[in-house]
């Protein structure tokens, strides 16, 4: 059931990580259960892994089991969208594009999977994952026998980068997203095409897409936890995401750190809230320059950056 010493930096965005003793791949619900008992029965340490977009595998791999949901089902009824959490979000935008289905437009290039875009409720250009869930179905991982469950927008418990998975596996009581329904509004399919190439184009102007990233390292911080002084220095740079807040790359630019580099691992000189793996990076290359950021900016400007990354 389960492959043995599978070298995951082929599956991290980032080309960074060793090996996991186990993997599973798996795409069917009753499959899923099964995987987890028979990792329970074995007593292995269980992580689970999307799309590699957000996540710093360790260089000495993982030492248990990586299960990688591969939930590939989509279809719709009318404006009522069922995704598989394995499903990428380029798939899920082309097929909405094809359907003419408006209201993701905002996720034009965004990487990864559609289950991770929900564990971390992704968002940019004011939108976020939330704005159009009507239903999470996952399974528990940790807390007795594994069971499928059923969540509505509110009890997703959505917020800033947030979700009630993320919270639960933050406190050890992990589940794996399955599916996803959205409710979206139909909409001119060319008019649809047009906003999720301008979401993409910007991303690759402005993103350093052209080396191995995991995308934004920290979350922009709140406008209102920041120093007065700090308000007063950045006013001109404040923005909605979708509330309130200053982009982290100004304060890391602002700190001197853009093409700060450790090992292989740099900040990147064409969005410095982005670590790229330059040269053969080590996880703990960018470990290191993960803690020089977060040092110098807190000793500069009181800030305490919160990272958006998982490190495994």
């Amino acid at each position: 059931m389960f492959e043995k010493d599978v070298d995951l930096k082929k599956l991290s965005n980032y080309k960074i990580g060793g090996k996991a003793d186990y993997f599973a791949s798996v795409g069917a619900t009753e499959e899923l259960i099964e995987v987890i008992k028979e990792a329970k029965e074995k007593n292995l340490d269980i992580f689970i892994l999307g799309g590699g977009t957000n996540v710093l595998i360790g260089d000495d791999g993982f030492r248990g089991l990586v299960i990688k949901p591969n939930f590939l089902s989509l279809t719709n009824d009318g404006d009522e969208l069922k995704v598989g959490a394995g499903v990428t979000i380029k798939d899920l935008l082309n097929f909405c594009i094809d359907n003419s289905l408006s209201g993701l437009e905002w996720a034009g290039g965004l990487p990864g999977t559609v289950g991770g875009a929900i564990f971390g409720n992704a968002g940019a250009f004011g939108g976020e994952m939330k704005d159009n869930v009507a239903k999470v179905v996952s399974v528990n991982v940790d807390e007795g026998e594994p069971k499928v469950l059923e969540r509505n927008n509110e009890e997703c418990k959505f917020g800033y980068r947030d979700s009630v998975f993320k919270k639960l596996a933050q406190t050890g009581k992990r589940e794996i997203i399955t599916e996803i329904e959205f409710d979206l509004e139909l909409g001119e399919k060319r008019e649809i095409e047009t906003k999720i190439q301008e979401k993409i184009d910007y991303r690759q102007a402005k993103q350093p897409l052209e080396y191995p990233n995991i995308g934004s390292m920290f979350k922009n911080v709140k406008w209102d936890t920041l120093p007065e002084e700090v308000q007063a220095r950045f006013l001109e740079k404040k923005k909605n995401d979708p509330f309130p807040v200053l982009p982290v790359a100004v304060l890391i630019d602002a700190a001197g750190l853009k093409g700060s580099k450790e090992g292989g691992a740099q900040v990147s000189e064409k969005h410095p809230n982005f670590i790229v793996n330059v040269d053969s990076a080590s996880s703990a290359d960018v470990k290191a320059l993960v803690d020089k950021v977060q040092n110098k900016i807190k000793a500069e400007f009181g800030v305490e950056l919160d990272r958006e990354v998982i490190f495994l």
